[in-house]
């Protein structure tokens, strides 16, 4: 079978919508400190390749219909306190080993000096964390990993529907993708997978989701604490 057939039944598989875009995000995080390319050339121009893929790849995937957008919003809003409030309330909680290690990493910001006081860079960071990135992760970790670990069928699988072990198991991996912050990371997972089970709404998850970023980066910026931008 030609190459080309292969990748074209690949691209057709019903899993690409909601992984691929995903796929492209880690990998833009996993090569950003070796791009070629001027900060401020890169930036805009992974922004505008993530958006291509959802529009090219995804766009029948993504739903924004909402059952709950004031509580889904209220959701954003408590998830950004709870990822705030260990660090406010114990200053030196995230130095202990338990977060800061081989596994989990660091907390280097992904922003540099430079870009620190650059507003286009700024905009191009944020617009990526509070409409991209809700997207991106909802529809791999809400719409698409919770309904695979319950069937490889996952379009058979009306979107909210509970079993304990993909709940918790996307919780974990939701967690881990968030390095130094697991731990918060663990309790929003938890806390958007119990909307998703509540609302069966990808547009209600994509929501609270974009709230909570919206609110970290306002907060990032205005206090220059730089690490919540890993």
């Amino acid at each position: 079978m030609p190459l080309e057939t292969q990748v074209h039944r690949a691209m057709r598989h019903p899993s690409v919508p909601y992984v691929l875009p995903f796929a492209v995000f880690i990998a833009f995080l996993a090569v950003q400190h070796f791009s070629l390319l001027p900060e401020t050339l890169d930036l805009p121009l992974r922004l505008v390749v993530l958006t291509a893929v959802l529009a090219a790849v995804s766009r029948r995937a993504i739903s924004f219909r909402m059952t709950s957008a004031a509580w889904s919003v209220l959701l954003g809003i408590a998830v950004f306190g709870i990822w705030l409030a260990p660090d406010l309330l114990f200053p030196h909680y995230r130095e202990h080993w338990l977060f800061q290690n081989r596994i989990f990493g660091t907390l280097a910001s992904s922003v540099s000096e430079s870009l620190r006081s650059d507003p286009f860079a700024l905009v191009c960071r944020s617009v990526r964390a509070v409409i991209l990135v809700p997207i991106v992760e909802e529809l791999f970790w809400r719409a698409w990993l919770m309904r695979w670990l319950i069937s490889p069928q996952f379009e058979a699988v009306p979107l909210g529907t509970y079993a304990a072990r993909s709940f918790w198991i996307t919780a974990v991996m939701f967690a881990l993708e968030h390095g130094p912050y697991w731990d918060v990371g663990l309790i929003a997972g938890v806390l958007y997978n119990a909307w998703m089970v509540r609302t069966r709404s990808l547009g209600d998850c994509i929501l609270a989701h974009a709230v909570t970023n919206a609110c970290l980066c306002v907060y990032v910026i205005a206090s220059g604490q730089w690490q919540y931008w890993l």
